[in-house]
């Protein structure tokens, strides 16, 4: 496993549980709840970047093909 996708791992599971320790309590520490859920955003968004776009490569991907048009076919 790639030790860039272990951080990110780390970061969404560890920012999961202590967001979720933050709120189940009596007595909510606000401060713990909002670290979690930056830990968990920060674990997300260093996930998503790695993810290609599906439209990143539009023109490769397209099935119309064009040939060239010589000038002595047009006249």
């Amino acid at each position: 496993m790639n030790i860039s996708r272990l951080i990110n791992l780390i970061c969404v599971v560890v920012g999961g549980i202590v967001a979720i320790y933050a709120q189940a309590g009596e007595k909510q520490n606000l401060y713990l709840l909002i670290g979690g859920i930056v830990l968990l955003m920060f674990g997300i968004y260093r996930t998503s970047r790695n993810i290609p776009s599906k439209y990143e490569n539009k023109e490769e991907e397209s099935f119309v093909k064009s040939e060239p048009i010589d000038e002595d076919e047009t006249r």
